[in-house]
């Protein structure tokens, strides 16, 4: 396996975990991405996260703490076809989200460039997308 262009995961803050949770739940669950683990506070002395990701291996990570970043990530999915991206956007704005670009085309990044975006209950720009035609 090539680690080449490939990130291990991703975490931050939220200022409520069980809202970002019901969120990210719902707008994940079209991308085949759940919740896959979690951690709780009295684990870590602290602070709860939960893992979500594919195959037991949580890959993007939410937790409470200190210092909850609101409206400063942008954090893109692969989908793997354009029905996807879709039902990525109608999903995320069934759990609360904020439309932040319908599903379509974005040609100003490439001629297949397919997503959708939508704000999370901190105002990240979380988005879907797919690189494929049609």
């Amino acid at each position: 396996m090539s680690l080449r262009n490939r990130f291990d995961h991703i975490g931050f803050t939220v200022s409520d975990i069980a809202r970002s949770k019901a969120f990210y739940d719902g707008a994940l669950a079209p991308l085949g991405v759940s919740l896959v683990m979690e951690v709780t506070a009295e684990t870590t002395g602290g602070h709860a996260h939960a893992g979500y990701g594919h195959d037991g291996n949580p890959y993007f990570w939410i937790g409470n703490g200190d210092g909850a970043l609101r409206g400063k990530l942008h954090v893109a999915f692969a989908a793997a076809n354009r029905a996807m991206v879709d039902a990525f956007h109608a999903a995320a704005i069934a759990a609360g989200g904020i439309d932040n670009g319908a599903p379509g085309l974005r040609p100003h990044y490439h001629a297949n460039y397919y997503g959708a975006f939508v704000l999370d209950p901190d105002g990240h720009n979380i988005e879907a997308c797919c690189h494929l035609p049609e």
